[in-house]
């Protein structure tokens, strides 16, 4: 009796504080007669939640610091604890007790309480406790206790007053341990288990079901419609409440041009303004199709006719800046190009008066804006690179887009302290997704520059800015380090590396030059685009990380291969699939030998017995040189060691005696296989990597996006034959 008039006492007290709301109740009866309760920890309030709202209540395990404090005692006096130190066998043994004799505890296996909002470290004894104790792992979610101000006090958050919390109770998860595994062998396999399932609740706590628009006015909500999102090289710091008034006013004029569902085109640089075309497109259900600019007026015909475009928005001033006159023209011929210049003349006083009404009431706007919407319906339409055949559209869903948002953000837990520089294209997956919408979605600030070739100019906006996040291709990043001061990135708390190799060279400079390491990544667009990424808990140079949470994979053989695989992969930010030229816009969704939704990536990988990817080289760029499969990037990987500072690329050529032979494409200007053939050995590589010719540029061609342009590198090395 006094346990139920507690709780009813408390839920009246936490009624007063917050909104809770919670989910999941029926996994905690299917968990079984023994239960560990993990959860992360936001705030002061999560331990308190759990007593509340859990059908029974558990013994908790409080670190003995805090069971010292006397404002601490008299809530504890209220439930069964366990004092608990993380690396004191004595208490794991105790806590393993408790689960034995009263069937349920609970834990929080960070050992602290959340100061970035997203995942701290995680303590190997909650593996320890459920292995020993043979109980299921019941995860719990909070979503919200972050902003409370029972929230750690250097929480880098907005707090509010009577925040909405979310409980979510997962399914339970039965200790992963290997059977017959020696002791040490069986803990970090237990571990482990440990940390994905922390990735899951932290995912289950950032993930909301919804549309890109409902995203981005929760994110409002939490952090402030005054807060600055955004802001270009025109240096006008533009707020939430201001980007949102943009959506919704040029949105009431894009409408009047387009239908709803409509696939609507978009060609602009990195700036304020494309961030309000693409929130302005989605407040009234139109689909952004994000058109590369750098790729040439034939390539852009391609794309819109693949999407069926009818309707293509760029601005004056950026096509006379970059000198777009005779591609735009093109475009002319086959779709209907508006200028957002012209659009001011149209914006009347109703229109005004509508729009500044909508942030008064953002929600019940949208609504009436665009009433048919799904989770499950395109977010946007992007371009793959082309560097190796015809462009093909892919198509991302808003569940896409916000799942690999949410994923991303588990692992690099970004705040309203951080400052984005984002110099990618929105017209690339990187570029949308890490530099755009991540930071606008979870409160960081975000800095959109034109073009990521500016070498000398952006480390010293870095250091103007205070930038804390910097992505970047391989070739860029190797660049800003060759014309950076040492100090231009001293506020960088990640410098994220991805579309290509990261070199070593470039990882070494960046270390010794500027105390930072560079985090390599992988993805794809297909992927939304990230599918493993390397973070400061989990980390190995020379790989790209581990998978996201969520990503389910398997590795296809290769003919000639004795490791590895072509990856395979299958999420909720996997692709709803491929728009192919000429295919009248049919979606074909992706599908293998396994059934639909696997998606093949093409790229070769190994997987060490941590869960590592290490990326062997695409399917496509690879030589059969004698018989044997020869990785291109593997080849490129030696000339980077032989002639460190200078590009290299290679690529496979028709050889009628041997299949196929290698050149290598290179800025060094006295290639010599001499010299490469001594690097090969000392890396451990046969003299079938060493190329049959060398080809000297000044700079190898890249794509808009920084990937090296293979198919103009193949016509070059063809071109120079013997």
């Amino acid at each position: 009796m006094i346990d139920f008039l507690a709780r009813m006492i408390g839920r009246g007290l936490c009624a007063l504080l917050c909104r809770v709301e919670v989910s999941g109740l029926v996994h905690y009866d299917r968990a079984g007669d023994r239960v560990l309760v993990v959860a992360n920890h936001a705030s002061l309030l999560d331990g308190i939640l759990l007593y509340l709202y859990l059908p029974r209540a558990p013994v908790f395990a409080v670190q003995t610091v805090w069971a010292r404090k006397w404002w601490v005692r008299p809530f504890l006096r209220l439930v069964k604890t366990v004092p608990f130190e993380a690396n004191d066998p004595m208490a794991l043994k105790a806590m393993v007790r408790a689960i034995k004799e009263r069937g349920i505890a609970a834990i929080f296996p960070e050992g602290r309480m959340t100061t970035t909002g997203a995942l701290m470290k995680i303590y190997e004894g909650t593996a320890v406790i459920a292995d020993k104790a043979g109980a299921a792992i019941l995860p719990v979610a909070f979503d919200g206790p972050q902003h409370t101000w029972f929230a750690c006090p250097r929480t880098a958050l907005r707090r509010h007053w009577r925040p909405r919390i979310r409980m979510i109770v997962l399914p339970a998860v039965a200790p992963t341990a290997e059977e017959g595994a020696p002791g040490r062998g069986r803990r970090v396999a237990a571990v482990r288990g440990v940390e994905q399932i922390m990735q899951q609740i932290s995912y289950a706590a950032f993930y909301r079901e919804g549309t890109i628009f409902d995203a981005f006015l929760v994110a409002l909500r939490l952090y402030g419609g005054g807060t600055v999102i955004a802001e270009d090289m025109q240096r006008g710091p533009v707020t939430g409440r201001t980007l949102l008034l943009r959506a919704f006013a040029l949105g009431r004029l894009l409408s009047r041009q387009t239908r709803a569902g409509e696939h609507v085109g978009v060609m602009l640089p990195n700036s304020t303004g494309v961030v309000a075309v693409f929130l302005a497109l989605h407040s009234h259900g139109r689909v952004p199709a994000m058109l590369n600019f750098t790729a040439g007026s034939a390539a852009l015909l391609t794309a819109v006719q693949t999407a069926s475009i009818a309707v293509v928005y760029t601005s004056r001033q950026f096509v006379a800046k970059a000198e777009l006159g005779e591609v735009v023209a093109a475009l002319e011929s086959a779709v209907k190009v508006i200028y957002l210049d012209d659009l001011a003349a149209h914006l009347t006083l109703g229109t005004r008066l509508a729009a500044l009404l909508g942030t008064w009431f953002p929600g019940a706007a949208y609504r009436r804006c665009h009433p048919l919407r799904d989770p499950g319906d395109t977010a946007v339409i992007l371009f793959t690179s082309g560097s190796e055949g015809v462009p093909k559209g892919v198509v991302l869903s808003h569940r896409n887009l916000l799942a690999n948002c949410a994923q991303t953000q588990v692992l690099i837990g970004l705040n309203d302290r951080d400052l984005v520089f984002n110099a990618l294209p929105v017209f690339h997956s990187f570029g949308l997704t890490a530099g755009m919408l991540l930071p606008m979605l979870y409160g960081a600030r975000i800095f959109m520059y034109p073009t990521p070739l500016h070498h000398k100019i952006i480390p010293e906006l870095c250091y103007q800015l205070g930038a804390t996040v910097l992505f970047g291709t391989n070739s860029f990043l190797a660049a800003y380090a060759q014309s950076a001061h040492p100090y231009d990135f001293h506020t960088l708390r990640y410098a994220i590396a991805g579309a290509e190799k990261l070199q070593a060279e470039t990882r070494r400079v960046w270390a010794e030059r500027f105390g930072i390491r560079i985090f390599e990544g992988y993805g794809a667009t297909e992927a939304s685009p990230v599918v493993a990424v390397n973070t400061p808990m989990a980390h190995t140079p020379g790989t790209v990380g581990r998978l996201l949470t969520g990503i389910e994979y398997y590795l296809e053989p290769v003919e000639g291969m004795a490791q590895g695989g072509r990856l395979v992969i299958r999420g909720p930010n996997v692709m709803k699939g491929y728009l192919y030229h000429g295919s009248d816009g049919e979606i074909v969704a992706p599908a293998t030998s396994r059934g639909a939704g696997w998606y093949d990536t093409g790229d070769i990988v190994e997987v060490d017995p941590d869960g590592y990817l290490r990326i062997v080289g695409r399917a496509k760029r690879f030589a059969k040189v004698g018989g044997e499969m020869i990785s291109l990037a593997v080849v490129e990987e030696i000339a980077a060691a032989a002639w460190p500072g200078r590009s290299h690329a290679a690529v496979a050529v028709a050889d009628t005696r041997k299949g196929e032979h290698i050149v290598l494409v290179t800025q060094q200007t006295d290639a010599d296989r001499r010299h490469f053939l001594q690097c090969a050995h000392r890396l451990g590589h046969s003299e079938l990597h060493v190329p049959k010719r060398f080809v000297s540029v000044d700079a190898l061609p890249l794509l808009g996006t920084g990937k090296v342009d293979y198919r103009r590198l193949a016509a070059l090395a063809a071109s120079r034959g013997e």
